[in-house]
């Protein structure tokens, strides 16, 4: 599993890039994020992810918070 921090998000479109921590800016959707909503994740956070291959190009799935303590 990958790890990052979400570098960009752009709410009204519903996804939102990372910088992982291996240099490499990934996208994601809002319909890869789990255990949390798209709507409270925010640029800085540290996430957990899988990356696959999408239409163009990685795409990171299964996003969620590093640390659930980054919330509070």
């Amino acid at each position: 599993m990958a790890t990052g921090k979400i570098k960009r998000m752009v709410q009204e479109r519903g996804f939102g890039f990372i910088s992982a921590d291996d240099g490499r800016e990934i996208f994601f959707h809002r319909s890869g994020v789990e255990g949390t909503t798209f709507e409270a994740l925010r640029e800085g956070l540290r996430v957990a992810f899988e990356v696959e291959k999408g239409q163009k190009g990685p795409r990171a799935v299964h996003v969620h918070l590093a640390e659930a303590a980054q919330l509070s």
